[in-house]
């Protein structure tokens, strides 16, 4: 197929390149050896911190280390052997963490699972993966395996976190620990044995992929795969061993895979807590430099912040616009290289002493940067935090990619794009469009799936994305839709929903969920879910009362709604205006299977169930 290779032209020196590539030529063989080698560099240093109680505890490299390797012992007891798959399912935390560090010593492969995931989903994804144990968080995640039991012949044990043990198929980690306590007793090397043997090419972690089409596919990365990303990350010089990170992210979800892996690499702490309701808090209580979030979180984040300013009216909102316009008008300059001087200058001093420096302490008052990754990011939402201090790094990648493929530089943040390839990774773009990548990262390919895998890793090994997008002079790059989603009306116009939905996300603060519909219809539609908490604030300001599906269907909420949409489609070409929507009753959610658990719009899914709704704006 012809194609088109760029390659950024305005790149650091040749010097700063070759330094670049020794860093990822340097790079562990292996999970395992990554970490072993942290915990010799830095034995004493803070590795995790993580809530317990009202407190927040921390643990060292070194007594990661201990633990880790008496679980990868109990593992090894129980009979894995090297690639054999041991699965995970539960939320984020620091349990999560150390497992996956275990799995990785044994010579195991870790098998991902959400914790919303439902049984019969549980059941395939341990069943296609063949995982021989399971650690399960709680007695909930527990009870999906019993009662799947009979479907999981290859499962011969379950360690669950805070579920209940019954000391036979269901042991506590407490027990697997004191398993792999007594092998050591009697081969003190078994555990060093298998990190040595570990090879470079050698499968680390299948992650499913959240289809909205028939079953999973399990994405096979190797160890390879992991210490590439690591590596390439560290020598871009983004992050320091003075850096703390808050991780939250879905650590069944590659984008907090990798986020794992990093501090192995680099060696700062992580602050982990997987609840979403308690990101704000723990970031004024942990202080973070660093956050991975999905776009979602920004939008939430601005939309409130920005209500909050409206609700207090007068002067004080009048004071909070004129310094987030100061802070743009920087943000602005800085993009182009310089740096504000004389008026502008001293305006963006007194605009940080008398607002900007209170918004960044919501969010700890140490943040370098924060990473967007998962989905789109409405641009004028990333301009936003810019323009108050915060900068975000929009990124880019897939599971089949592990992760990062592209990123934006603290000084080179091209806002709009999600910035230039990793070192390492290559790029082309194709006759229609669709992003190709190539290089350690990309998968080895599905599992059990040649047929499948054959159709977007081709013959040269070139990941067919399914993502179009567009290089500029510079090697940034920018999405601009799935293939699979862009559509066609039936007067033969072509529309990118993606960019319409995150353009209104970042209009309208009470909007949860905005997807855009109309694939062979005469004009395009949307449906509109609204944020509970933000719509609530709102109601309760414009005199609306009642339930979430009251406010939603009331006249008043489909003007302020109607007003958004008018502000949108002014700049929309004509086909691709918004002609009629419908709020629903309920916010989607992961539960049933409308959002994946990185909070991305699962859009076949949400067609389908609510195809007589859509269908009717068309005909009522």
């Amino acid at each position: 197929m012809p194609t088109q290779t760029v390659h950024p032209t305005s790149v650091p020196t040749a010097a700063t390149e070759q330094v670049r590539q020794a860093v990822i030529d340097g790079r562990a063989r292996s999970v395992a050896q990554l970490f072993r080698d942290r915990v010799a560099r830095t034995p004493d240093a803070d590795a995790f911190r993580f809530p317990d109680g009202d407190q927040w505890s921390s643990v060292t490299w070194t007594e990661v280390q201990q633990v880790a390797y008496r679980l990868a012992a109990g593992l090894i007891a129980l009979g894995i052997e090297p690639e054999d798959r041991v699965a995970i399912a539960s939320s984020t935390r620091y349990e999560w963490a150390l497992t996956d560090l275990a799995v990785m010593l044994s010579g195991g492969a870790t098998t991902t699972i959400y914790p919303t995931t439902i049984a019969p989903d549980v059941a395939y994804i341990l069943s296609n993966s063949g995982s021989m144990v399971a650690f399960a968080e709680d007695d909930d995640q527990i009870a999906k395996l019993w009662e799947r039991r009979v479907d999981l012949p290859d499962l011969v044990r379950v360690v669950t976190f805070d579920g209940t043990s019954d000391g036979g198929w269901v042991i506590s980690l407490a027990e697997l620990e004191q398993m792999g306590q007594e092998l050591l007793a009697t081969n003190a090397s078994a555990v060093e044995d298998r990190v040595d043997a570990i090879r470079p090419d050698q499968l680390a972690t299948i992650i499913y992929t959240s289809g909205t089409t028939g079953r999973p596919k399990g994405v096979r990365l190797t160890h390879d795969a992991w210490t590439y990303e690591a590596a390439a990350v560290d020598s871009l010089g983004l992050l320091g061993p003075d850096d703390l990170q808050y991780l939250w992210l879905p650590l069944a979800h590659v984008f907090g895979k990798v986020l794992l892996t990093l501090p192995l690499q680099v060696g700062f702490p992580t602050a982990v807590d997987g609840r979403v309701d308690k990101i704000v808090d723990n970031l004024a209580v942990v202080k973070p430099t660093f956050m991975g979030a999905a776009p979602r979180i920004f939008e939430k984040a601005y939309g409130r912040i920005t209500m909050m300013m409206a609700d207090e009216g007068g002067l004080k909102e009048k004071l909070f616009h004129w310094s987030v316009g100061v802070g743009r008008q920087v943000s602005e300059m800085r993009a182009h290289g310089e740096q504000p001087s004389g008026v502008l200058a001293r305006k963006l001093a007194l605009a940080d002493k008398l607002v900007l420096h209170k918004v960044r302490a919501r969010f700890g008052g140490r943040i370098r940067f924060f990473i967007s990754g998962s989905a789109a990011l409405n641009k004028d939402v990333a301009s936003w935090f810019d323009s108050i201090g915060l900068t975000i790094l929009e990124g880019y990648g897939l599971t089949e990619t592990s992760a990062a493929s592209f990123v934006n530089r603290p000084t080179a943040n091209n806002i709009g794009t999600v910035g230039w390839a990793l070192p390492g990774t290559d790029v082309r773009i194709a006759e229609d469009g669709e992003v190709l990548l190539k290089g350690p990262g990309v998968m080895e390919g599905y599992h059990n799936k040649p047929q499948e895998t054959a159709e977007v890793k081709d013959s040269e090994g070139w990941l067919h994305t399914g993502d179009l997008g567009e290089l500029d002079q510079r090697g940034f790059l920018k999405i601009t839709d799935r293939k699979k989603d862009f559509f066609k009306t039936s007067g033969g116009k072509y529309v990118a929903p993606s960019l319409i939905e995150s353009t209104f996300k970042g209009l309208c603060p009470y909007v949860s969920q905005f997807m855009v519909y109309g694939a062979d219809h005469n004009f395009v539609t949307a449906l509109v879910t609204l944020d509970p908490e933000a719509i609530q604030d709102w109601a309760d300001t414009h005199g609306v009362i009642g339930s979430y599906a009251d406010i939603a269907a009331s006249p008043q909420t489909r003007e302020m709604v109607q007003n958004y949409v008018d502000t949108l489609n002014v700049n929309l070409n004509r086909w691709e205006q918004i002609k009629k929507f419908t709020i629903l009753d309920r916010d989607l959610t992961v539960e049933d299977g409308e959002i994946t658990p990185s909070l991305k719009l699962r859009r076949k899914a949400v067609s389908e169930k609510y195809q007589s709704t859509l269908e009717a704006l068309y005909t009522g």
